[in-house]
């Protein structure tokens, strides 16, 4: 059941970008994170949405990297941190189907 819910969050999430409702910012953590989906095609879907509605967001950034320092301290795990470190410096909300970094980043 929980599958089934994340993906009807991812959807719904997908359908308000598609929409302009919500604009997804994108950081090199993602192209990073892509690189380890081992089925092709769904790498090759995943890059294809990255490239249609994404919006790079500044990288590079001392803030950043500090921000995730912090965030790793609080045992969040390095992808985790950078994701919410770059949203904090790129974006005014932070969505995520991700259940577990949910809890952990309160």
């Amino acid at each position: 059941m929980r599958i089934r819910l994340e993906t009807d969050a991812f959807y719904l999430i997908l359908n308000a970008i598609q929409n302009k409702k919500f604009e997804m910012v994108i950081s090199p953590v993602h192209f990073e994170e892509v690189e380890s989906i081992e089925d092709r095609m769904e790498k090759f879907q995943i890059l294809e949405l990255l490239s249609s509605f994404g919006k790079k967001c500044i990288s590079g950034s001392e803030l950043i990297r500090k921000r995730a320092t912090e965030f790793i301290a609080f045992n969040l795990g390095i992808a985790d941190a950078a994701h919410l470190a770059f949203a904090e410096q790129s974006a005014d909300y932070f969505l995520t189907c991700d259940d577990n970094l949910l809890k952990r980043s309160k």
